[in-house]
């Protein structure tokens, strides 16, 4: 069977010296990557503690032939992904499967960079610069993959806006250092039940010590009734 073929080149782009050359110069430059929106289809980090990770993206855009038919990218593997970080501070949020986010490519071939990397993760802060693998430039293997372009409404976030911060999650929101402090001019408000090394605040206020004991409503046996107070406690 013979091959249907459908060039790029028409009639119109050898009218004249003019249009010959910028042909030519349209096919160099279709092989210059600059950026791609593509979707996350694999991540080698769950959400973890861990360092930075690399996704397998799909650009999202197809190929077409000089007859405009479609042809779908192949997927791109061992891409390295956006995080914020600085030192060992960082802001986890690792990719998911199906997030839309833009591909990036280097001027050089950083394929060396990244097989360092993946041998002792975190080792090139600091280390001297690597001659690039190849003399490739702005080449599909070279993508830098930062997140969250066309995606949906989060479920879990944290927001900023005129009103203040919120911090949100449906599951839970985990504080851990030696010390905690919070700091309110005004007042610190509580929703919902508070559990205090044992102690207990309802949502009534009703407060339950960790032996069981309502604060609020509990009566001492063998009292006999005066005037006189209670002592000052013991400091």
């Amino acid at each position: 069977m013979t091959e249907t073929l459908y060039p790029l080149r028409t009639f119109a782009s050898v009218s004249s010296e003019y249009q010959s050359l910028a042909f030519v110069f349209q096919q160099l430059l279709a092989n210059v990557m600059t950026a791609a929106v593509v979707q996350v289809k694999s991540v080698t980090n769950d959400g973890g503690l861990s360092a930075v990770g690399y996704v397998s993206v799909q650009p999202m855009l197809n190929q077409l032939n000089g007859a405009q038919q479609p042809t779908p990218h192949g997927i791109i593997g061992n891409i390295p992904y956006f995080r914020i970080q600085g030192g060992t501070n960082a802001v986890i949020i690792d990719p998911n499967v199906g997030d839309i986010g833009i591909l990036v490519f280097s001027y050089r071939d950083i394929s060396s960079l990244v097989a360092a990397n993946q041998q002792s993760p975190g080792s090139l802060n600091g280390a001297q610069p690597l001659n690039p693998a190849t003399l490739a430039q702005y080449d599909w293997g070279s993508g830098l993959y930062i997140g969250g372009f066309l995606n949906g409404i989060p479920v879990q976030y944290v927001q900023f806006n005129s009103n203040g911060i919120a911090v949100v999650s449906p599951t839970e929101i985990t504080l851990q250092a030696p010390t905690v402090k919070i700091s309110a001019s005004t007042a610190v408000d509580i929703t919902g039940p508070v559990n205090a090394n044992g102690a207990q605040i309802s949502t009534q206020g009703e407060i339950t010590d960790a032996l069981g004991v309502v604060v609020g409503t509990h009566v001492h046996s063998g009292v006999s009734s005066g005037t006189s107070d209670t002592g000052k406690p013991v400091t």
